[in-house]
């Protein structure tokens, strides 16, 4: 999506800062990505356009394997 559409298609008024928001990294069924930032019990998806986001790990379940791959624990994972 161009990203002036974006801006001008954006029903809550002006873009706000999205630095220090806390949120989870979600897989799609189609194999995609989307933020989801919790409000109570509410929470809003939003999609990635980000080209270049730099991102913090801070869960104590994520694990990296063969240099290439990563996911939950190998206790999660019943390893």
């Amino acid at each position: 999506m161009n990203h002036v559409a974006i801006i001008e298609e954006s029903s809550m008024g002006k873009p706000k800062s999205a630095d220090g928001v806390s949120g989870m990294l979600l897989k799609t069924m189609n194999g995609g990505f989307i933020f989801r930032v919790y409000n109570f019990y509410d929470y809003t998806d939003y999609t990635i356009e980000h080209s270049d986001l730099n991102v913090i790990i801070s869960d104590p379940d994520a694990y990296f394997y063969m240099d290439s791959v990563l996911d939950h624990s190998p206790a999660t994972l019943g390893l």
